[in-house]
């Protein structure tokens, strides 16, 4: 069989044996991360939480995530993908249910922060277990069809979230807490899965042939040697300008969508008079679109052989949604640019990771791309708990929406900037 051949099989294998799987873990991870967002219209209430309280708790989850996050990929090496995978996703699963027991603020304080250190490496993890399957010039197309996992999640989401909260009072419980049983019931379903059946390399793949497998070892083997060169310089990998730039930009992407999206639901509500399961309709429907969004993107960057304007003009378009959420009287209007923003993130999705770690040098690829992830995520700590803050002190949401599209406009400018520093890398002697 020649070389063209055992490409197109082997990968061809590879994406439909490991991409399902992975992406519909991916999934429920993002939905058990952020489900509290349709919990909290009835959590809230009924526990005392205020703002402050909220929005601590919800952003404690990445605070422990960013913490944990590089251990837990150095774990995965040591131990193997397919046994710490599934590890992550048990724990996870079980705190996820054991939501339903808090009572208050510090209980829940103590299971957002452990459910992120559950989670950690996840999303790290699946990417580097990725490399050791597809080669690179494949990597690109393999990790956007497992991500769009993440759009796609909040359509179930969505769609059932009502319907669980509708279920109060029920054998004892409030919805919210029918809310978590439910959603986090599949993480320990999946890691069962996941442990019988990922494997951790293409050498313990069964459903590769020979042919096959020999030739992944050398397409893999030759991209290691491309990037093969003088020791890392972890120093000048966390401190330079570039990465520092690049950190900032998912710093604000990050924490700018999840300050927003996890109290999406109740300013939904507020704003349009929509019912929980009416909001969750509309939360369907942006995240459909956005899976549409996230891989068009992704296909005409590739396409085009152009990544910074695939981001830019999402991220403006972002900034230009939250202002209407924010100054808009009229519920369509509201629901419309929430919509627009949820399909505009998602499209930022399909091309964020290559400009971010598209300026890193191959030499320090590895200790830069960690600091921007896990740096990164720290946003989304900071930001959710100063927008409850500022909704106890202002009553309302207005104060966190004024500044949302401004977080956005200097992240797209900076994103500029990383444009210039990819074509000096570029330039530079190997």
């Amino acid at each position: 069989m020649s070389d063209a051949a055992l490409e197109r099989s082997a990968v061809s294998k590879a994406s439909w044996r490991l991409l399902p799987l992975i992406g519909l873990g991916y999934g429920v991870s993002y939905i058990d991360r952020v489900n509290i967002s349709f919990a909290a219209l009835q959590m809230n209430r009924d526990l005392g939480f205020s703002a402050t309280v909220y929005g601590l708790g919800a952003g404690l989850f990445f605070l422990g995530y960013a913490l944990c996050e590089v251990p837990s990929n150095m774990i995965l090496v040591r131990v193997g993908a397919r046994r710490w995978i599934a590890r992550i996703m048990l724990t996870w699963g079980a705190l996820a249910i054991g939501m339903l027991f808090v009572r208050t603020p510090v209980q829940f304080y103590v299971m957002r922060f452990l459910l992120g250190v559950a989670e950690a490496g996840f999303f790290p993890g699946v990417a580097y277990y990725l490399t050791l399957w597809f080669p690179e010039a494949h990597r690109g197309r393999a990790i956007s069809r497992f991500y769009v996992a993440w759009p796609l999640s909040t359509v179930v989401m969505g769609a059932v979230a009502g319907a669980l909260l509708g279920l109060q009072g029920r054998l004892g419980l409030a919805g919210w807490q029918w809310l978590f049983l439910v959603e986090g019931a599949p993480a320990l379903l999946l890691s069962v899965v996941i442990l019988l059946r990922l494997p951790d390399s293409p050498e313990q793949a069964a459903w590769l042939t020979d042919g096959e497998k020999a030739w992944l070892r050398r397409r893999l083997a030759g991209d290691a040697a491309a990037l093969a060169g003088a020791p890392q310089d972890a120093l000048r990998a966390v401190t330079s300008l570039p990465v520092l730039t690049a950190t900032a930009v998912n710093f604000l992407l990050l924490g700018g969508f999840y300050a927003f999206n996890l109290s999406a639901p109740e300013l939904l509500r507020g704003a349009t008079g929509m019912s929980a399961g009416e909001v969750g309709y509309l939360v369907a429907a942006g995240g459909l679109l956005g899976a549409v969004a996230l891989l068009l993107n992704g296909w005409h960057s590739d396409h085009s052989a152009e990544r910074h304007l695939h981001l830019v003009v999402p991220i403006l378009v972002m900034a230009a949604a939250f202002a209407v959420i924010g100054q808009a009287a009229a519920p369509w209007a509201v629901a419309g640019a929430y919509v627009v923003a949820l399909v505009a993130n998602a499209a930022v999705g399909g091309v964020v990771w290559p400009v971010l770690f598209g300026v890193l040098h191959p030499r320090t690829a590895a200790v830069g791309s960690a600091t921007i992830n896990a740096l990164g995520q720290l946003g989304s700590f900071v930001l959710p708990a100063l927008w409850g803050v500022s909704r106890d002190a202002t009553g309302g949401f207005h104060a966190g929406l004024a500044v949302l599209p401004f977080a956005y406009l200097l992240a797209a400018g900076l994103v500029f900037s990383l444009r210039q520093s990819r074509m000096k890398l570029a330039a530079a002697p190997a």
